[in-house]
């Protein structure tokens, strides 16, 4: 019994040393000279701890304005995707009317079109409205990448929600809007803490869209940033490694933050008759 158990947890040893070895070594290397970043053999633990890589990043590069202009973009278009989403979402659940299946499958297709081919198309939008190289501008770009998601997760967690909880409020004489406000979004709260997660990890790293549209150092987000410590002679690999952890940081206090709201849904939902 023992060595079939042994077994079963020998892949996830597996797969959580694959996770968390990267993680580990990112946080140690931030810590670790140049010299001892190159040496041979590799060492596991900094021999002598240095904070020279975090001083360089916070004061004497321009991360702090980078990560305050990624906060701003990912917070935005999160933000605005999940006010978009929510009422699109409760009609596509809700309502029949011609061609619902139609524009959900554009919907979708929309979210699988590769982001090389949105950029030029993208880039004359941004020129017209004269939002090239700024934040307004980013924020409406990554809702390409936000949006159709939403709107499809949202819809799934609206059809799961009976529909006999809305016909006893019509009859109490609520509108759609408290439909939607205080029975809709309370019960699916576990897929919009799932939603504003996806969506805020991928516009927190998104580089591609970044790079093509914000090249002014007051609008650069921080995945630009960190190729910045990257030239054509020289990697700074500790400053990468510290600002890589600097940049690790939301995302983790946010999974840590609305981990509790996430399990609390999920809980809920199964127990409810």
């Amino acid at each position: 019994m023992k060595a079939r158990s042994a077994w079963v947890y020998l892949p996830v040893l597996i797969l959580v040393a694959i996770t968390v070895v990267p993680f580990f070594w990112m946080i140690v290397s931030s810590f670790k000279s140049l010299a001892e970043l190159y040496h041979i053999p590799i060492t596991w633990l900094p021999k002598q701890t240095t904070f020279a890589n975090y001083q360089k990043v916070l004061f004497d590069s321009n991360v702090p304005r980078y990560f305050w202009n990624s906060t701003i973009v990912s917070l935005g278009s999160t933000i605005i995707a999940l006010i978009f989403a929510t009422p699109a979402a409760y009609g596509f659940s809700r309502f029949e009317f011609r061609g619902r299946s139609l524009w959900q499958m554009l919907i979708l297709m929309s979210h699988l079109l590769p982001s090389a081919a949105l950029i030029v198309p993208l880039y004359i939008f941004l020129g017209y409205l004269n939002l090239l190289n700024s934040l307004i501008g980013l924020i409406l770009v990554y809702l390409v990448l936000t949006l159709p998601l939403a709107i499809w997760m949202l819809t799934g967690y609206f059809k799961n929600i009976p529909v006999e909880l809305e016909e006893a409020a019509i009859i109490d004489g609520a509108s759609r809007w408290t439909i939607l406000l205080r029975i809709m979004l309370p019960l699916s709260l576990p897929g919009i803490v799932v939603i504003f997660l996806y969506s805020f990890v991928a516009t927190w790293n998104e580089f591609i869209f970044a790079l093509s549209f914000a090249n002014d150092t007051s609008v650069k987000t921080l995945p630009i940033g960190l190729a910045e410590f990257s030239t054509e002679y020289d990697t700074d690999w500790g400053a990468i490694m510290a600002a890589s952890v600097i940049m690790s940081l939301p995302i983790a206090a946010i999974f840590l933050g609305l981990q509790k709201v996430f399990v609390g849904g999920l809980m809920s939902g199964a127990t409810k008759g």
